[in-house]
């Protein structure tokens, strides 16, 4: 896969509960992938030669699955659902992410946008809510930069927002009513988009 020929902008959400994803590599950049991916419920796998002390906390927290302490070897995709690579060495990354591709495993390397079949945003979590911000790979710090300041959308009073209206979609569907038919925008808008300042009740 070439820059030229990758292409992102179909965003989705993965059930990765109980999924088997490798990690290759075990650096700082390689902890914080573990991290994410342990909290969205996947069985990790890591395999690097030199473990990092952020990893060796990824370890102790029981975030990580297994851990390998050797090379990496192609056979290691085998049984994989993702892959992501995060070596700090584009020639391993790359041998990696073609691996992968050619086991036909989704997979992500570090900061080389062009070995990636699929790219991670910068996420931003609080309770059943998340807000992921993508840059489609052209500016990871920008997206970090932006994933905070949407982040702060996710008050205490949103969050509990979206508990009762899951409450409520149960209590209608469980009752034979249907959703779609609901103003749900009077229930969200005096949470999620309160008046604003009085200039712009004046125009200005």
């Amino acid at each position: 896969m070439t820059e030229d020929t990758a292409r992102f902008g179909y965003p989705i959400v993965l059930d990765l509960h109980g999924v088997d994803v490798l990690v290759v590599g075990a650096g700082p950049v390689a902890a914080r992938k573990v991290a994410g991916l342990a909290a969205a419920g996947a069985v990790v796998r890591v395999i690097a030669p030199d473990v990092s002390a952020a990893m060796d906390a990824e370890v102790v927290a029981g975030n990580v699955a297994t851990l390998s302490r050797r090379r990496y070897a192609v056979a290691d995709v085998a049984g994989a659902r993702l892959v992501v690579a995060a070596t700090g060495d584009e020639a391993v990354d790359a041998a990696v992410a073609a691996d992968a591709t050619a086991a036909g495993v989704w997979v992500n390397a570090a900061d080389q946008r062009g070995d990636c079949s699929f790219i991670l945003p910068a996420i931003a979590r609080r309770g059943p809510l998340s807000i992921a911000v993508s840059t489609d790979g052209t500016s990871p710090a920008l997206a970090r930069r932006l994933r905070d300041r949407a982040g702060e959308l996710l008050t205490d009073d949103v969050v509990a927002l979206a508990v009762r209206l899951e409450a409520e979609r149960a209590a209608i569907r469980s009752a034979g009513g249907s959703t779609e038919t609901v103003d749900w925008a009077s229930h969200i808008d005096p949470v999620v988009a309160p008046p604003r300042a009085e200039n712009a009740a004046e125009g200005h």
